[in-house]
């Protein structure tokens, strides 16, 4: 990701934070309308699984510059992923919702330049986990 890139998803996601329950019922009504078939993964109740989201959201947001001090909670949770039978290409659902999501919170706000970032963040984060995840599996 470039510098631009980076400022961009950063300063996007502070208007995203400030609505950050909402964003997370949004990110799973969304989810859960195109793939129904992925609910069964969550255990958890929708207001607790909305807050490890965003938290996590979060934490790689903040450390996009720094994206090794993070592989420790990257490796994690793709073992827990793992655990949970998430295959790895649920990943391109998820992600579709996410942007999905992000788009109809910033609204005007929204853009090509924009949504490119976001993108590229995803697939730096997504990669990353899905290859902690193989691993794991192997």
């Amino acid at each position: 990701m470039t510098e631009r890139q980076i400022l961009l998803v950063k300063n996007s996601w502070s208007y995203v934070i400030v609505k950050s329950e909402e964003a997370g019922q949004l990110f799973y009504h969304r989810l859960f309308e195109i793939a129904p078939e992925l609910k069964s993964l969550f255990k958890s109740e929708p207001k607790g699984q909305s807050r490890k989201l965003i938290n996590m959201v979060t934490l790689m947001v903040s450390k996009l510059q720094k994206l090794d001090e993070i592989q420790g909670e990257i490796k994690s949770l793709a073992t827990r992923h793992h655990k949970y039978g998430v295959d790895p290409a649920y990943y391109r659902i998820v992600g579709a919702a996410f942007l999905w999501t992000l788009q109809q919170g910033l609204k005007d706000k929204w853009n090509e330049e924009l949504e490119e970032a976001w993108v590229d963040m995803y697939a730096v984060i997504s990669n990353a986990m899905i290859k902690n995840q193989q691993a794991v599996a192997a």
